[in-house]
């Protein structure tokens, strides 16, 4: 297609077609969030690896983002999107009959390989497919709701198909997906690549090592204190990183553009999308088990109140981008993720008999993400050049991705931490139900049919001061954020002023953006 060509029926049957898989990434990860409690009954996990199962999916997709980024450039968009739409079916299969907890940790590490391929070859085609400028970010736009859309959700298909079959039939989604993108992208897609050769083999590889050993650090640390293994985790971590960023400023072509962080309002919107969805993925993680655990809600109704917060994060994600038009954008973040810290305070004063308290400060904390999703991701891309915004896109996709995930270990080891901590064992109990009731509230539940009726009260206040604890620590962090925008990017004009101020003098009606 020529530039500034508009887009017709296929290219529009296509978006069509990429907004599928884009949905299913975003609901692959709130889906789960409710059948924990289930799953934690048929296999048995403990907290640690309970942690692994939700976070281990987030942290390989955010590994191999900017690594499936370069592949697509070299072996083809619609290539990588075909494989990784297979790939993606087949680890989910594998995950719905996981016949144990190691083999369901291996398959949700698949999953996030296989996911991967699919972001950055579905915004890459978008942008190959729509050459005008208007209809580019109608595209787009389209892009990121159904993203969003998956997210919110993703509660309440996880609940319903929770309750209707098993908690496996959560991840068989992905099937009928993958087969309508694999029938239709040959006649819908068109073929993209960029470059030829090879990947850099070291440098993928540096990645990794520079990002796992510290996740593994912080489970190792919650569950059993911080001692040997965690400090030579994070000592191998630290220095694969410096390696990595070393390695990236000598190459030609780079897997990751480190030069782009030296713009200031880059680095800083990255920074708050990354406190921002990390605040956001350990919070959504503990919401989802206080409502199932704690209040007794089936998954089905679980998803059912999480659907106010879903609404109020659509309402983020669309109307910041309208309002932004006029105001700054960096004060809408600032000041959204200002109104947010009252939700974090509702989750930090919560009683075991708050649930409508629970789901309000949930529902503010899911309009903060809704706007600095939307416009953190629209500062990332514009502050890049041209010619590097496939850079920035992986940047902001790996960010958000690692965010979730990184909320979900930090916050959900926190609250476990604070839960071994201040559980009290009830006497007369045999070792391995003791064992399962002193490891998590899931394990407590499990049990309550060979504990006292006291005892499983006492493991719900406890793990509700966990949730307290964590919800104020998140909110630290959150009004940092805040500060960080009103401070880093408050130099950012609203895009329609920057329109006007570009438009000719004897512009006609209609000729705005």
């Amino acid at each position: 297609m020529r530039a500034g060509q508009p887009a017709g029926w296929r290219e529009w049957g296509g978006l069509a077609l990429l907004a599928l898989p884009t949905m299913l990434l975003g609901l692959d990860v709130t889906a789960l969030y409710l059948a924990v409690p289930s799953l934690a009954v048929d296999l048995d996990p403990s907290a640690t690896e309970t942690l692994w199962i939700m976070d281990a999916y987030g942290f390989f997709i955010a590994g191999f983002l900017v690594t499936m980024g370069t592949l697509g450039d070299r072996i083809g968009r619609r290539r990588l999107l075909m494989i990784g739409a297979a790939a993606f079916a087949a680890a989910s299969v594998f995950a719905a009959f996981a016949p144990g907890t190691l083999w369901l940790i291996v398959a949700r590490a698949l999953l996030g390989v296989a996911g991967a391929t699919l972001m950055p070859s579905t915004l890459s085609l978008i942008g190959t497919m729509f050459t005008d400028a208007r209809q580019r970010a109608l595209a787009i736009g389209v892009w990121a709701t159904m993203f969003a859309a998956g997210m919110a959700v993703g509660p309440v298909v996880g609940g319903a198909l929770v309750t209707t079959f098993w908690w496996g039939a959560v991840f068989l989604v992905a099937v009928p997906v993958a087969m309508l993108v694999l029938a239709g992208a040959p006649l819908l897609l068109p073929e993209h690549r960029t470059r030829t050769g090879g990947l850099d083999v070291l440098s993928v590889g540096l990645s990794l090592a520079a990002m796992l050993p510290i996740i593994y650090a912080i489970k190792h640390a919650a569950a059993h204190g911080l001692d040997i293994q965690a400090v030579a985790a994070v000592l191998l971590g630290g220095g694969a990183t410096v390696a990595f960023v070393r390695r990236q400023l000598r190459l030609g072509e780079p897997l990751l553009d480190m030069t782009l962080f030296t713009n200031p309002g880059f680095s800083a919107a990255l920074s708050v999308l990354l406190i921002g969805l990390a605040g956001f993925g350990g919070v959504m993680f503990l919401v989802t088990q206080y409502l199932q655990l704690i209040t007794g809600l089936s998954p089905t109704a679980t998803g059912l109140w999480m659907g106010p917060p879903a609404l109020a994060m659509l309402i983020g994600a669309i109307g910041a981008p309208l309002l932004a038009d006029r105001v700054p954008p960096g004060a809408i973040m600032a000041g959204t993720l200002a109104l947010s810290l009252a939700g974090y305070g509702l989750l930090a004063s919560a009683g075991t008999d708050s649930r409508p308290a629970v789901v309000t400060g949930f529902a503010l904390v899911y309009l903060g993400l809704g706007v600095i999703a939307a416009l953190g991701t629209d500062i990332v891309m514009g502050a890049a050049p041209p010619d590097r915004s496939g850079s920035a896109a992986a940047l902001s996709e790996t960010v958000q991705e690692f965010g979730i995930a990184a909320g979900v270990a930090l916050l959900g080891s926190l609250t476990t931490a604070i839960y071994r901590r201040d559980i009290e064992i009830p006497a007369g109990l045999s070792a391995s139900v003791a064992e399962t009731y002193g490891n998590s509230l899931s394990g407590a539940s499990s049990v309550a049919d060979r504990i006292p009726a006291d005892a499983l009260d006492h493991a719900r206040s406890v793990f509700t001061g966990g949730l307290n604890t964590a919800a104020l620590v998140a909110g630290i962090a959150i009004a940092f954020a805040s500060s960080a925008c009103f401070v880093m990017l408050r130099h950012i004009r609203p895009p329609g002023e920057a329109d006007r101020a570009a438009e000719p003098i004897a512009s006609t009606p209609g000729s705005n953006r």
